[in-house]
């Protein structure tokens, strides 16, 4: 079993920056791709960002140049730099931890607010 836990969520003004944090723990030696995910009220649950074991990443096009995904495979951990962030861009984020056994794991999410 893995456990996802994400952190760094908050109310920030239009422009600002946030960085969301994602730990896994318990069975974390087969993790394969760890990825951001988001859902606004009233939408459909839609992918951020997500980077390869081996750190290659894809962004949505709403967030490329502004996101920034990376991850510390050493800790488990992974991480969204969000900068000039803007009101559509409020939604509850999720972390997924997909392992290569192709079973995911997702946290219970943070919510994200960018008043303008």
């Amino acid at each position: 079993q893995v456990q996802v836990v994400e952190s760094g969520g908050g109310l920030v003004q239009a422009g600002g920056s946030l960085t969301l944090s994602c730990v896994a723990s318990g069975s974390t030696f087969s993790t394969r791709d760890m990825g951001w995910y988001r859902q606004a009220p009233g939408k459909q649950r839609e992918l951020v960002a997500r980077i390869t074991l081996g750190s290659s990443t894809n962004y949505a096009d709403s967030v490329k140049g502004r996101f920034t995904i990376y991850r510390d495979n050493a800790k488990n951990n992974m991480y969204l730099q969000m900068n000039n962030l803007k009101p559509e861009d409020t939604a509850v984020y999720y972390c997924k931890v997909s392992m290569v056994t192709l079973s995911d794991y997702w946290g219970q999410g943070t919510q994200v607010t960018v008043s303008s």
